[in-house]
């Protein structure tokens, strides 16, 4: 097996490198087009985005082999810039609303490519300081910027060359095995979850998994303290607050006991986990601001160094943007952020005290995108991007900036409040862009850390990909409203697009505008985001492990079916690791651990995005379906599921376990 030294070297070559290449750039381009309009149906059909790096980073090294003088490095500046703007993409949770409840008709192009784009260099921007002290100077997993890397190395043939063959074997077959069973489970031969709801005393509860491998790939990633912690959150959501709140509801005539089930935990439960994520997310910030200060020292001493002329004494993987020009950047952003805000101040009841509400605005956006920014990039490191509950950060950014107009204007009513919620959702879409790419930039950084990227020209490609977006966004929205509609949008059609988060969200400013938002639930999980909190501290000063606060919000907030696989995966990681711990090579077994969960991420994510454009394509719920029901579908998944999972542990060990090649 090659040693670090060796490996180091196979990345970074000697000399300059090609890395951010106009080649790269025209490439990530084309992609963001592809895999952003997928995104944004998908996540306006359904509520869920797909994170792109991955299928990005396997399509560019793919079409970048034909060039003999491709590197790592490259391919991943491609994944990055289309990350970047498929990430983005999940701007459709909040921008939709604006729609929904009347103010807009339609998407105005330039408009909403400035809110978009402006919020996404600001997420950004946010991101510079926060990769030292969230990317090279902490131990978070990043399961998915960790198996971005992985997919990488393998292609550019890292390592040595029996490691490299076996590694990539592994990665190809759990790929095609995800992806497959992805595939077939559309259409409908297989289940793609299992749920079942049953009564509890007075109340009802229910137990549902996805059958996803991609979650088993990231539990076994994100390790067992993790996995844990998201555990003990979903039993407080479905084992004790899911069967309360039902026993003290009626189910409606006409429901079924799951959607019952189901419209309670939307109702009441997520809230509650929005307010334990909420607490937890200041905790976090208190606890890594540290690291934040630290890492804003060492990029400013970085601003010394290249100031003096000995920036090529500055190793590669500590050369950020200069943290002026970010800076910089951000205050700029702040002015067209003011004139768009403006541009809401024609109105009642804004217009009557427009500068009070604007500078207010302007400070929140300030304030909470760097709040947002650091515990979205925690959130990426803990479980990765695709399983953060970006939705849960939206609620929390809607009501913070509700409560500021509720203070400046405590008595509007109908159309006054209606203006109140659009200038509410406008300020939410741009902390949310805030969100959503922090979310993503980190979990990128962290590949780049990886596979020896230079940090600034990464950054670069994120301001780039976020340019992409922005443009390539608001016409997808446009098509979609054009043809669909939204549920809940004035004179929407049968077949309109659900929209969940967006309604959602919509429905919390219109509340809390109003004066009948039902704080109770926020309170109930603030308390229990402190219980957990305490603990944590007593299990860390004792050393009997942890309790990641934020792992648990997430486990109350996100559907059991997302959160229930994950500690599965999580627990079998752990498993596996203790066997390569007591192998003859144990660096290298628990190395093919890594690149079969990377497999298992790659295979369904690529076949997700792919799924996600054939639905916008066929405009059908599922084009794939063979069948209208299978009785057999259920346990017939389950059985299957477990057997490739389990089949490809067991594959892997014997792989693990074969001596190397000398």
């Amino acid at each position: 097996m090659a040693s670090r030294d060796d490996t180091s070297r196979g990345l970074r070559g000697a000399g300059d490198i090609k890395e951010l290449t106009l080649r790269g750039i025209i490439l990530g381009a084309v992609l963001t087009v592809i895999l952003t309009a997928a995104n944004v149906y998908a996540g306006l059909k359904i509520g869920l985005t797909v994170a792109t790096s991955i299928p990005a980073a396997v399509i560019s090294m793919a079409v970048l082999k034909a060039f003999r003088d491709a590197t790592i490095q490259e391919n991943n500046i491609v994944q990055t810039i289309a990350s970047a703007a498929g990430t983005l993409s999940a701007i459709v949770f909040v921008l939709p609303g604006l729609v929904m409840i009347g103010w807009w008709t339609g998407f105005p192009y330039w408009l909403s490519v400035a809110v978009i784009g402006i919020g996404g260099i600001l997420g950004v921007m946010y991101s510079v300081p926060l990769r030292r002290a969230l990317v090279t100077g902490t131990d978070l997993p990043y399961p998915e910027g960790i198996a971005a890397a992985e997919v990488l190395k393998v292609g550019s043939g890292i390592g040595g060359a029996e490691e490299n063959r076996r590694g990539l074997m592994l990665i190809v077959w759990s790929s095609i095995a995800s992806a497959a069973f992805y595939a077939l489970a559309q259409t409908r031969l297989l289940a793609s979850e299992a749920a079942k709801a049953f009564n509890v005393g007075s109340g009802a509860t229910a137990v549902s998994g996805s059958l996803s491998m991609l979650l088993i790939g990231v539990g076994h990633l994100v390790g067992l303290t993790v996995g844990i912690a998201m555990f003990v959150g979903l039993l407080i959501s479905w084992a004790y607050l899911v069967p309360h709140y039902t026993s003290l509801a009626a189910m409606p005539a006409g429901t079924s006991l799951g959607d019952f089930v189901g419209g309670v935990f939307v109702g009441k439960v997520r809230f509650i986990g929005a307010g334990t994520i909420g607490i937890a997310a200041i905790w976090t910030l208190l606890r890594i601001i540290g690291p934040i200060i630290s890492g804003i020292s060492g990029a400013l001493a970085a601003n010394r160094e290249r100031k003096a002329g000995r920036a090529g004494s500055l190793p590669i993987t500590e050369r950020d943007i200069p943290i002026g020009i970010v800076a910089l950047t951000i205050l700029v952003s702040m002015i067209p952020i003011g004139l768009l805000l403006y541009a809401f101040a024609s109105t009642n009841p804004i217009a009557a005290n427009p500068t009070a509400t604007i500078i207010s605005s302007i400070v929140y956006i300030l304030i909470a995108g760097v709040v947002i920014a650091a515990v979205c990039g925690y959130m990426a490191g803990l479980i990765g991007a695709s399983n953060s509950p970006i939705s849960g950060v939206g609620i929390l950014a809607v009501v913070g900036i509700s409560l500021i107009l509720v203070l400046l204007f405590p008595h509007a009513t109908g159309d006054a409040s209606k203006s109140l919620v659009a200038f509410a959702l406008f300020v939410t879409s741009v902390v949310f862009g805030v969100a959503t790419i922090s979310n993503n930039n980190l979990q990128d950084l962290k590949t780049g850390q990886l596979v020896e990227a230079t940090p600034w020209r990464q950054q670069v490609a994120l301001v780039l990909g976020v340019i992409f977006g922005a443009l390539v966004i608001p016409p997808v929205l446009d098509l979609l409203n054009t043809a669909f509609g939204f549920q809940g949008a004035p004179g929407a059609k049968a077949t309109a697009l659900a929209a969940p988060q967006a309604s959602i969200i919509s429905a919390i400013s219109q509340g809390l505008l109003s004066g009948q938002f039902d704080w109770t639930l926020i309170e109930i999980g603030a308390g229990i985001g402190v219980v957990v909190i305490i603990i944590d501290e007593v299990l860390r000063k004792t050393k009997r492990g942890a309790l990641p606060p934020l792992a648990v919000g997430m486990g109350i907030y996100l559907p059991m079916a997302l959160t229930l696989l994950i500690p599965l995966g999580a627990l079998l990681g752990w498993f596996y690791d203790k066997w390569a711990a007591r192998t003859s090579n144990p660096e290298f077994a628990q190395r093919m651990g890594v690149l079969l969960a990377t497999g298992l991420i790659v295979g369904e994510s690529i076949m997700g995005v792919v799924y996600a454009g054939i639905v916008a394509a066929t405009q059908s719920d599922a084009p794939l379906a063979l069948v209208s029901e299978n009785p057999w579908a259920v346990p017939l998944g389950i059985v299957i599921f477990l057997a490739v999972v389990l089949g490809f542990y067991a594959w892997t060990r014997r792989e693990a376990t074969e001596a190397l090649a000398a």
